[in-house]
């Protein structure tokens, strides 16, 4: 059976090497008939076959000394929707496995997230031309002296960063997730996109406070799921470090899917 063409879905990467984890999920997406693009800035040795590489300053120019005073993270909340206004791709994460395709009609793909309900944007689409867009690129191009939604003791930790330090990266020190879940949240609350997310199960069926149950031989991760489901996030950046250094249990549901994809867990383990 011929697996049909979809929509366009790209991620980011900053670094020389990808995990296994971050493989098997680049490689779900293809797997789905997803033509899948990972930006890169820079050389990246072990990206699997099937997965088209390209330079990051396709989309945007990523000051690395910027990356270097917050995290890999902090500049890819900006990259992705830049991406998305260009390309027109879905965004994933490069922990998002991809359960099944993404509909080609659905037009707002973004979801609640763990018990908090917060969105989450780790695969995100919205539309290029929309007010959400629009506002996000407007905040991350002209950063106010604090976000809207910075509370009293928000502020207070803003006001106590070294002034020396660029203004982008004084906020993510007062709130790492100023610029990703937060920024998301708020301007979606703004311009009445709020109310047309996807309910956790599409995107975020595991709460990321059980994500042990990916290693877990025994576990049932697939109970967490529902016919909605479209996506698994696997959350490495909260995997404890044990996880991201050995190859998965037999059984566990890593396990299960890196043999399904045919990723070797051993070959691209962390540092």
């Amino acid at each position: 059976m011929v697996t049909p063409v979809r929509r366009p879905v790209a991620s980011l990467w900053i670094g020389p090497k990808l995990q296994y984890l971050n493989q098997l999920c680049l490689l779900s997406h293809v797997r789905q008939g997803h033509p899948t693009t990972l930006f890169c800035t820079e050389a990246v040795s072990n990206v699997p076959e099937g997965i088209t590489v390209r330079p990051a300053s396709e989309i945007m120019d990523i000051d690395m000394a910027i990356v270097e005073q917050t995290s890999a993270s902090f500049l890819s909340n900006v990259f992705r929707y830049q991406m998305i206004r260009k390309t027109d791709a879905v965004w994933i994460d490069c922990d998002a496995f991809c359960h099944r395709p993404f509909p080609d009609e659905m037009q707002n793909i973004y979801a609640g997230h763990g018990f908090r309900g917060a969105l989450n944007c780790g695969v995100v689409y919205i539309p290029r031309e929309g007010a959400l867009m629009h506002r996000l690129l407007d905040y991350y191009e002209n950063l106010p002296d604090a976000p809207a939604w910075f509370n009293k003791q928000q502020r207070k930790k803003l006001e106590k960063q070294d002034p020396g330090l660029p203004h982008a990266v004084r906020i993510y020190n007062a709130e790492r997730t100023a610029f990703g879940p937060q920024a998301f949240t708020w301007f979606a609350q703004q311009t009445g996109d709020y109310d047309k997310a996807l309910t956790p199960d599409y995107l975020y069926p595991v709460p990321f406070q059980l994500n042990d149950i990916f290693y877990d031989p025994h576990g049932r991760v697939e109970g967490h799921f529902t016919d909605n489901t479209l996506s698994v996030h696997l959350y490495t950046n909260g995997t404890k470090p044990w996880w991201r250094r050995n190859p998965p249990l037999e059984n566990s549901y890593a396990w299960r899917m890196c043999k399904e994809i045919g990723v070797n867990p051993a070959a691209a383990l962390e540092d």
